[in-house]
């Protein structure tokens, strides 16, 4: 089992899922209330969905997550995506690449630069496969070097990290994405929700629970 280090939430996920992006979200706005910014540092792992259902995450089942879940919590910058269909990010495994090569900046850089990438695909509807818009995301997280990221990207320094984050989360019990890992060996996946998938196709959020949060924080930094 994925165990994190003191003062670290673990989270296995993939940048494009938008339940990850709730919980990503929930995980940043309760530490700020919880004033812990100085205490715990997010250790993102790559889980891409792309290489484990072996297809593009398909648009159509995006679309109906994002309807779903943007009621639940607004701040975390939602919209539909309103661009030609064309311009549709097909991978997010350069945006997965590029939150670890900035770890070799430090966790706080690639905790800055994972939020920043989901953001520009679910609030502003940017194109996150594309280099020069994972190199925009940088550049406005003041923790990350672009320059560095960049010549890491180039010479494809975080590639494997990503594989074999794969790898792991294959022959351990990562269920999917997102997927918390708390240093007294507890584990929580798509924290604080009960969903099933009705036969139309959409999800259906059976339980919705954000206390849990709180939770995740109390565990991570008792002593």
């Amino acid at each position: 089992m994925p165990t994190a280090d003191p003062g670290t939430i673990l989270i296995y996920s993939d940048i494009a899922c938008p339940w990850s992006h709730l919980a990503v979200h929930r995980l940043w706005a309760t530490r700020r209330r919880l004033g812990l910014e100085d205490q715990v540092l997010f250790d993102h792992r790559a889980f891409p969905l792309e290489m484990f259902n072996e297809r593009a995450t398909p648009k159509r089942g995006l679309d109906a997550e994002v309807a779903v879940l943007g009621g639940h919590d607004v701040d975390a910058g939602w919209h539909t995506w309103d661009r030609a269909t064309h311009e549709y990010p097909g991978s997010s495994l350069l945006a997965l690449e590029a939150v670890q090569a900035a770890k070799r900046q430090g966790l706080a850089a690639s905790e800055q630069l994972d939020r920043a990438l989901r953001r520009a695909f679910f609030a502003n509807r940017r194109n996150i496969t594309m280099r020069h818009e994972i190199l925009a995301a940088a550049a406005a997280c003041e923790a990350v070097d672009e320059a560095a990221l960049q010549e890491d990207l180039d010479s494809g320094t975080a590639r494997r990290a990503v594989i074999e984050q794969k790898k792991s989360a294959e022959t351990s019990n990562v269920k999917g994405s997102p997927h918390l890992y708390l240093p007294d060996g507890t584990d929580v996946h798509n924290p604080g929700m009960d969903i099933h998938w009705a036969d139309g196709g959409f999800p259906v959020v059976d339980k919705d629970d954000p206390s849990i949060y709180e939770d995740i924080f109390e565990r991570t930094t008792r002593t």
